[in-house]
């Protein structure tokens, strides 16, 4: 029985750390893609010669920022 009990605490325990790592590598994600691949991104876009194209994801991403619920 005690070890029943101990099973279950430790599915428990571990099952919150597991969650808690998700989120934390669900943020870490998010800065990276934010402030580094998206400006890469578009820089690679207008070097290659599509400026119109960058310019309209700018622009897109510009009025989402703008819209978008403040947290």
């Amino acid at each position: 029985m005690i070890t029943l009990l101990f099973c279950i605490l430790m599915f428990a325990v571990f099952g919150k750390l597991a969650v808690l790592a998700f989120k934390a590598a669900w943020g870490i994600t998010k800065i990276i893609v934010c402030f580094v691949l998206a400006p890469l991104i578009l820089l690679a876009i207008v070097f290659s010669g599509f400026i119109y194209i960058a310019l309209f994801l700018l622009l897109i991403g510009g009025i989402a920022s703008l819209v978008a619920p403040k947290i």
